[in-house]
């Protein structure tokens, strides 16, 4: 195929891949907060800076909303930019990797909206998907290193 260069579509890539894995490493780090205020009932350190709980909890969904939409942004990418440059797709383990990290934010965020007192099962399949996510994270990007080698000149 004769197109012009993705190389600007690598760039994206690369940007929303660097701020998926710092809104995942702020997701933690706010989930862990959220999880000390509730089991010590009193956080002394999150309510001068953030509006007690209801501020941390709400940066928490803020976040989770824009690492979904990266993730998002990251899919089309790969998709749009594969059958650009090849023409199909699973050239690699990438892809599959990729979809796994995809479900497994999705599933995530929907595990998020279900956390309720009365939903005992929502909190540990979020934590639990969570956990398994840092592993999909780390092979999505082990195999995109090796991905990005195929498109460098």
């Amino acid at each position: 195929m004769n197109l012009p260069s993705f190389i600007w579509l690598w760039k994206i890539a690369a940007w929303s891949m660097g701020l998926s894995l710092l809104a995942y490493l702020m997701l933690a780090v706010t989930g862990i907060l959220m999880f000390r205020a509730r089991t010590l009932r009193e956080f002394p350190f999150i309510n001068p800076f953030m509006g007690g709980n209801r501020g941390v909890r709400s940066l928490h969904y803020i976040i989770g909303i824009s690492m979904v939409g990266l993730v998002m942004l990251l899919l089309v990418i790969g998709i749009v930019g594969t059958l650009g440059h090849f023409g199909s797709l699973g050239h690699s383990s990438h892809l599959v990797a990729g979809l796994i990290v995809v479900v497994l934010v999705l599933l995530s965020a929907f595990s998020a909206t279900q956390i309720h007192a009365r939903r005992a099962w929502a909190r540990p399949l979020h934590v639990g998907v969570n956990i398994i996510l840092f592993i999909g994270f780390a092979w999505v990007s082990l195999t995109g290193w090796s991905v990005v080698q195929k498109y460098l000149p």
